[in-house]
């Protein structure tokens, strides 16, 4: 491997975006497997596209690492949340995109303020993206809590 052309803090912030990416594929992949289940398949598929989406993010920010010469590395996955109910999974699902938001604002901020215009360009782009996954989440759930639905699988 090449040696590392960025700061420690710039590769620890892609490294930890990794790790929340791949976490996100991981939960919306198993839930699209638990909806389906419940006979949601809209919602299945929904979920499937969202962990599509999250893997797309994963191979990007893998091919910067391997830009900066470091060799790409999850270090800790979180573990997959599960829910009775459809929109408390959905609730749950925007609590991580917060969390990769506000990942990829702190990255994109620090990149700023260190003068490194490539890394700020794209972590703002990641972030950008991140905030329209997390308003759309924000949206089903509005959507679902305006209609009363049965407890299991379905609604609330």
């Amino acid at each position: 491997m090449l040696a590392a052309r960025s700061d420690e803090k710039v590769l620890g912030y892609l490294g930890s975006a990794l790790s929340l990416e791949l976490s996100a594929v991981q939960q919306y992949s198993t839930q699209a497997r638990l909806v389906a289940a419940w006979g949601l398949n809209e919602a299945a598929a929904s979920l499937d596209r969202e962990a599509e989406e999250e893997l797309r993010h994963a191979n990007r920010i893998i091919d910067r690492m391997l830009e900066l010469g470091v060799t790409p590395n999850a270090s800790q996955l979180r573990p997959v949340k599960l829910a009775a109910y459809l929109t408390a999974l959905l609730q749950i699902n925007q609590q991580l995109e917060s969390d990769i938001v506000q990942l990829y604002h702190s990255a994109a901020q620090y990149c700023a303020s260190v003068g490194d215009h490539d890394n700020r360009v794209f972590f703002e782009e990641l972030l950008k993206e991140e905030q329209q996954h997390h308003a759309k989440l924000e949206n089903w759930v509005n959507r679902l809590q305006q209609v009363k639905q049965p407890h299991i699988g379905n609604g609330r």
